[in-house]
């Protein structure tokens, strides 16, 4: 069974659910049914209600990164802009995103990542065009197919975004730099990039 609609016209009981349950898991990736529930203050039977299996929960949530992802990628590089400043633009607006969503990076890895995989693909495919043209126009490096370097690169921020705890800041621009450089962007390129999203 899958879960109903998570959109803007989905019961406010179920995106409170998912909103609570995006916080849960991501202080406790194993967390269960129960501990969404009790911190959304509904019984268990109210959330399997919306979502029968931790499956269908977990699916639910990369649906819903998925759409605010597409969202930060549509606005964010058109074709006259340099793919290395489309890309910045992109982290620059993804970061709120990966800090709410990061949890995936660790769900990704476990029972659920080929789900997950499969939602996130057509992320990835637009990503891949975005790296292609890069690529071709010179502002990305050739040193991994446009696929591999797209998916490493835009993996890493969610990963940096992990990193960014109360103990230890990590700003956007560390984001934006660190990606450029994965993509094989020159170092002084990747600075000026990042230093426009700070």
């Amino acid at each position: 069974m899958t879960p109903s609609t998570t959109g803007p016209g989905a019961p406010e009981t179920e995106q409170r659910i998912l909103d609570v349950a995006i916080d849960v898991l991501g202080a406790r990736p194993d967390a269960g049914m129960g501990d969404v529930a009790a911190a959304a203050g509904v019984v268990r039977r109210t959330v399997y209600g919306y979502f029968p299996t931790r499956a269908d929960l977990v699916t639910a949530l990369a649906r819903r990164a998925v759409d605010e992802i597409a969202r930060v990628l549509t606005t964010s590089h058109p074709p006259e802009v340099a793919a290395d400043a489309a890309w910045a633009d992109f982290v620059g607006r993804l970061w709120p995103v990966a800090h709410r969503y990061r949890v995936l990076i660790v769900l990704r890895r476990g029972e659920f990542g080929a789900d997950i995989h499969a939602i996130l693909r057509p992320i990835e495919t637009r990503l891949t065009e975005l790296v292609e043209r890069g690529q071709r126009a010179g502002d990305f490096g050739d040193h991994l197919p446009a696929d591999v370097l797209g998916q490493l690169a835009w993996s890493a921020v969610f990963t940096i975004a992990d990193g960014d705890r109360a103990d230890r800041t990590v700003t956007v621009g560390a984001a934006v730099h660190s990606t450029l450089l994965l993509l094989g962007v020159t170092p002084d390129r990747a600075r000026s990039l990042a230093q426009d999203t700070t």
